[in-house]
């Protein structure tokens, strides 16, 4: 079992910064791929970011590719997400998922193969 806990969220300016963390319980979150997903309201959720087991293999969705930058630090239990050069339409509610693998270089980007959700953080984008 994996406990996520997001954190980080905020109000902040379009073209500002934030980060997000995800703590994660349990002794194996090593043996997990991380995955950052968004719904903003009256969309679906959708594809963020995603990071392997070992953070060496990561993906972006192309709206926010070279913006946005995912990391984990297994010795701390948490993945990260680096917002920068914020838009108005990343305004959304970003979640943080985690899915265990068997590959190092393993991750998804689909939210259907995610086994554990945490509960959401808040970033509100204004123009």
């Amino acid at each position: 079992q994996v406990q996520l806990v997001e954190s980080g969220g905020g109000l902040v300016q379009a073209g500002g910064s934030l980060r997000l963390s995800c703590a994660a319980s349990g002794r194996t979150f090593n043996s997990y791929a991380m995955g950052w997903f968004r719904q903003a309201p009256g969309k679906e959720r959708e594809f963020v970011a995603a990071i392997s087991w070992s953070g060496g293999a990561t993906s972006y969705a192309d709206s926010v590719k070279g913006r946005f930058t995912v990391s984990r630090d297994n010795a701390k239990n948490t993945m990260y997400l680096q917002l920068n050069s914020l838009k108005p339409e990343d305004t959304a509610v970003y979640y943080c998922a985690a899915v265990r693998t068997i590959g190092s270089g393993t991750y998804s980007r689909n939210q259907y193969e995610y086994s554990y959700w945490g509960q959401g953080t808040q970033v509100t984008v204004s123009s």
